[in-house]
């Protein structure tokens, strides 16, 4: 079989017809109900606005998070309750930290 066996205005003959048959299957199908349709409508109306809310509800949740966390930090006046470490503890750790890891190996 080679690409001329059917030749190219057959093959635009078969898509012209299946083109023309899925057409008329579209044409053919039932519209749908008014009453089928304002409930599909009333449904989705519902269901954003559930969403809305979850959607609200989250932004007030985000809010109110921020602003405890906003509370819950030092002000810059406040002094802070831990020093920062000195050069010796700061040394001692990382002396810490390579007996760790050489003991891994």
């Amino acid at each position: 079989m080679s690409y001329k066996d059917p030749s190219f205005q057959d093959r635009i003959g078969k898509a012209a017809e299946a083109k023309r048959k899925a057409l008329d299957q579209l044409r053919a199908k039932p519209s749908i109900d008014p009453a089928e349709l304002a409930e599909r409508q009333a449904r989705a109306a519902a269901r954003e606005a559930a969403e809305a809310q979850k959607r609200e509800a989250r932004a007030a949740a985000l809010e109110q998070s921020k602003a405890e966390r906003a509370s819950r930090q030092p002000s810059a006046e406040e002094p802070r309750a831990a020093a920062a470490p000195t050069e010796a503890e700061r040394k001692a750790a990382r002396d810490a930290r390579y007996a760790a890891r050489k003991q891994r190996k």
